[in-house]
């Protein structure tokens, strides 16, 4: 045999061997991934050609790692825990279920009406958690025997433990139904029979009816409704993506199963906008200028949290809207993110000129005017400055965004002896704004004007600003409000977000 025949042989036994070694290992990480098995209603799964309602299970696949584990979600639109087992739909998820994986069960919402053979009956259940049932006959003659809903949860609970995989049940995500701005729950029926069937199998139990109502409560029927498409009941995108998010989180929260290991390890974004105080030019200190918001990221653990300063010198709370940046940021925001917002400075510049037309009605209220822009020449409304800070506070809290007010930061002017305060102007707005929205506020105008006083005129003029400037700090006044701010984050008690200081 000939040199060459030798090598190539050989050469195709190397390259054979290693086919081999990939495709086994290939294989065996298809037959280690996990799946997490969906089931429920259109809260869970929705959606379709020209549907704009979506379930939180159509996004959930977006918090896990998929090399680790797959969402596979069975829920079905119109279906209560006796149509999904009737229709045979469990059976089909049984049928590839395996040891190791996992199944979320979420029904309540289609089990409401008396059970019995008419359209609105065939899907209902009997009530409560007993061994009741009540015998149907259908037009065909076959039987039916109908169960309490508990009935049906302990069957999912009891067919997937023996199977050996992890079963979770979940309260029924709540309806936008308010009352006296508290949303309708569902913890003295379906909720609370949820939580017994987990509780008599010692199976995991995700409150997903609380931790969302919770939360619902908090943005108030105002912001609530713009996450439901056409009725009370179904989630538009940003709703189903904020309760995938809600869901997330729950699991983490899980401490009886460790499916919580396959979430994708994200860390969440603190994103801050304003004007030149708080990011001043490219942030680069051009000039000797530099906005606080440049200095605050040194103060959080960023191996847990991402800083990122979109403030833009020159704008007020209305440009910032107007030119179209405040969308470029909501854009990016996730869920779980946070936002601090600070303006002010520019805010009493003119309504109308040609010079920026920046200006806003100063107040805290809904006044409105309008105008012809002088600059863009076309007609427009000036809201302001409190509905401007309203305006980005509730688009924030629709993507499930925690954002915090601030202040503006004192310029360098003095009167006997003492910094000059906002506290009857734009300050006292920003609070109004914060208390009507109940969103966290920070007096970094009151702050940072106590620290000055303490301090004295001379100190603050020679080390916080330059002689030509009253209004924007240097390197050591930027750093010092920062601190301030960093500080206040620390003391704010509603919000978390001080759980990534360092």
């Amino acid at each position: 045999m000939s040199t060459n025949s030798v090598a190539s042989r050989l050469l195709f036994l190397f390259f054979f061997s290693l086919s081999i070694i990939f495709l086994s290992s290939f294989y065996k990480k298809k037959e280690d991934q996990k799946t997490l098995y969906l089931i429920g209603d259109s809260t869970v799964r929705n959606g379709g050609e020209g549907n704009l309602q979506r379930g939180w299970g159509n996004f959930l696949q977006e918090f896990f790692d998929s090399t680790l584990l797959k969402v596979s979600n069975q829920a079905m639109a119109g279906r209560s825990t006796r149509t999904f087992i009737k229709e045979d739909r469990w059976e089909r998820v049984l049928e590839t279920l395996k040891p190791g994986d996992y199944v979320i069960m979420q029904f309540g919402h289609n089990e409401g009406s008396e059970p019995d053979t008419t359209r609105a009956g065939y899907r209902g259940v009997l009530k409560g958690m007993g061994d009741e049932t009540k015998e149907l006959t259908w037009p065909d003659g076959s039987k039916e025997t109908v169960h309490t809903y508990g009935w049906y949860l302990e069957k999912f609970i009891q067919d997937t433990k023996a199977k050996g995989a992890t079963p979770i049940v979940a309260s029924m995500i709540p309806r936008n139904k308010f009352q006296d701005r508290e949303v309708e729950r569902a913890n003295q029926d379906f909720g609370k029979w949820a939580r017994e069937a987990a509780r008599r199998h010692g199976v995991p139990f995700l409150d997903l009816n609380t931790i969302i109502a919770d939360q619902y409560d908090t943005w108030g029927p105002e912001v609530v409704k713009g996450l439901f498409e056409k009725d009370h009941t179904h989630t538009n995108e940003a709703g189903a993506r904020i309760n995938a998010f809600s869901v997330a989180q729950g699991i983490k929260g899980l401490e009886n199963t460790d499916l919580k290991n396959y979430l994708v390890k994200d860390k969440p974004t603190l994103f801050l906008i304003g004007d030149s105080t708080v990011k001043n030019g490219q942030g680069d200190g051009a000039g000797g200028l530099w906005g606080w918001g440049d200095f605050l990221a040194q103060y959080f653990d960023q191996e847990k949290i991402k800083v990122q300063n979109h403030a833009l010198g020159g704008t007020s709370s209305r440009t910032f809207q107007t030119y179209g940046l405040w969308e470029k940021v909501l854009d990016k925001m996730e869920p779980g993110d946070y936002l601090i917002m600070q303006f002010g400075h520019n805010d009493s510049s003119p309504i109308n000129d040609t010079l920026r037309a920046r200006g806003t009605i100063k107040s805290a209220g809904l006044e409105a005017e309008n105008i012809q822009n002088l600059i863009t020449k076309k007609q427009e409304i000036v809201y302001s400055y409190g509905q401007y800070l309203r305006r980005m506070i509730l688009d924030a809290k629709a993507k499930g965004v925690t954002p915090i007010v601030c202040s503006l930061i004192p310029r360098n002017n003095w009167e006997t002896g003492k910094v000059t305060r906002a506290d009857k102007g734009y300050a006292l707005w920003a609070k109004q704004v914060a208390e009507d929205t109940n969103t966290a506020f920070i007096d970094l105008n009151d702050l940072v004007a106590d620290r000055y006083d303490s301090l004295g005129e001379d100190y603050v003029k020679a080390h916080y600003f330059n002689d030509k400037d009253h209004t924007h700090t240097i390197e050591e006044g930027a750093e010092l409000n920062a601190e301030i701010v960093a500080e206040a984050i620390g003391n704010l008690s509603e919000i978390d977000l001080k759980k990534y200081l360092k």
